[in-house]
């Protein structure tokens, strides 16, 4: 019986860590689509601040690879 609680509590975490795990991904995708549009709208300014363009850039690149790593988490392990 004692087994059967552990194996419990250890899903529960699992359930836990898939939640934060997705609501992180979402967050993530929110601010990488929100930063593309501003990308967007400044690239159509004549008069935009190159190094402000390059750092929203290197920014969203940053989030890119946030996004594929947390993805990677989401993925289950089939040598399980």
């Amino acid at each position: 019986m004692r087994k059967i609680e552990g194996m419990s509590d250890q899903e529960d975490n699992v359930d836990r860590d898939l939640f934060r795990n997705v609501e992180k991904l979402r967050q993530l995708r929110i601010e990488h689509r929100d930063l593309d549009e501003i990308i967007s709208r400044l690239a159509l300014d004549m008069h935009v601040d190159e190094i402000q363009m390059k750092r929203l850039k290197k920014r969203k690149l940053l989030l890119k690879d946030q996004i594929a790593r947390v993805e990677s988490l989401l993925i289950p392990d089939l040598n399980a």
